[in-house]
């Protein structure tokens, strides 16, 4: 039998371990990113606005890609790598995209879904699922970043309510969100709690002059005594490990959605170095620009190997978070890496916005950090390694 094609643009044949449904999923978001989001997304970054993102959140949801990983409650039950795929597309399209689908799935709505009461999960996970309701997650605050457990927004009893003072930092869709799942200390310990946005007390400003993740919209939430009712609690779960939970399904989705970024500027320097002439050929045959593009080559299919195999730990049941953290660590990392030889393979063309490489780029070093930063992550398999806490 003869040996298939090389096929540049899948080197490893990936594609073969992709059920039909996982590549119908695949394709039907790369069609929808190429069309509503390649042909404006410059001119969001550039304008650091993103107008359209009610829009855009009920077309999302349209497609099936709120919350898609979810069962029930109009979510699509769709597998973990079809999920993982999803993200990929998205990120290669921007990475403040897929920011948009991450918080509302994987944060706010997983955390309804996993944690919420019958009655939470029958209010608000339908009307998010279709992109009506957008969601934020309200865990950082201006002061409390990587140590969550020292969170100062409290949440007290009054009689039969509960009442929230404090303020969260860096909140992805938070200005645009109908619900907002906030984590608070309280006398039981830390709770989670869906918060209507039109609540008394409640405002969430959007914070401006970013200089990445730009077309996205990130904001501040401050909460001043804003009375909840008291089945505003989630009554699954106690403690951090409710919202670590959340951040770690999310994780997941950063590490096939920075593949994403990767893939794209990876792409657009091949086609550079096919097209761009110097000294009397193009620059794709010199050794040098070869030898850029081939580590750049494996870098991006390794990673994204990664990524399928950990999907299917997943889909299976069996994804640690220490393995999610591994490939968080390692495929954020190489993405920037990849982001960088693709510049140097475009020259001064590299920094404008006419090509994807450096709005990829400085929206990696946002995903670099959030979600836990490379140290914590560190530290995270260097516990698991050695069975010492170097936390504190």
């Amino acid at each position: 039998m003869p040996l298939p094609p090389f096929d540049p643009a899948d080197p490893l044949g990936i594609d073969d371990l992709l059920e039909p449904e996982d590549l119908a999923v695949r394709d039907t978001v790369r069609r929808w990113a190429a069309d509503r989001v390649l042909p404006h997304v410059a001119e969001w970054y550039e304008s650091g606005e993103l107008p359209v993102i009610r829009e855009l959140a009920r077309e999302l949801g349209g497609i099936g890609a709120l919350g898609m990983s979810l069962s029930g409650y109009g979510c699509a039950g769709a597998t973990a790598v079809q999920y993982g795929l999803a993200c990929l597309e998205l990120e290669a399209a921007d990475s403040g995209i897929r920011s948009l689908v991450s918080v509302q799935g994987s944060l706010a709505m997983y955390a309804i879904h996993r944690y919420g009461s019958e009655e939470q999960k029958q209010s608000w996970l339908p009307r998010m699922a279709s992109g009506e309701v957008i969601g934020c997650f309200g865990l950082t605050e201006p002061d409390i970043g990587s140590d969550p457990a020292a969170m100062r927004t409290y949440a007290k009893r009054d009689g039969g309510d509960w009442v929230l003072t404090g303020r969260k930092m860096w909140i992805t869709n938070g200005s645009v969100a109908g619900v907002a799942v906030v984590w608070a200390q309280t006398e039981d310990g830390i709770r989670g709690f869906v918060v209507p946005t039109d609540s008394p007390g409640f405002a969430a400003p959007e914070i401006k002059h970013k200089m990445s993740l730009r077309a996205s919209v990130t904001s501040e939430l401050v909460m001043d005594e804003v009375r909840l009712s008291a089945d505003a609690v989630l009554p699954g779960v106690t403690g951090l490990r409710g919202p670590l939970s959340c951040l770690s399904h999310a994780r997941y989705g950063i590490v096939w959605g920075s593949m994403g970024a990767a893939r794209s500027c990876f792409e657009t320097a091949v086609d550079y170095a096919k097209s761009r002439e110097q000294f009397g050929r193009p620059i794709g045959g010199f050794q040098l620009t070869q030898a850029k593009l081939a580590d750049m080559a494996v870098e991006l299919h390794k990673g994204i190997l990664l990524a399928h195999h950990l999907g299917r730990r997943m889909d299976a049941g069996r994804l640690r978070p220490e393995q999610v953290s591994f490939g968080k660590l390692n495929n954020v990392r190489e993405a920037i890496d990849i982001c960088r030889t693709a510049r140097t393979i475009l020259g001064a063309n590299g920094i404008s916005l006419e090509y994807p490489i450096m709005r990829h780029a400085t929206n990696l070093e946002s995903v670099l950090t959030y979600e836990g930063t490379v140290e914590m992550h560190q530290l995270v398999l260097g516990k698991a390694l050695t069975g010492l806490d170097a936390f504190r």
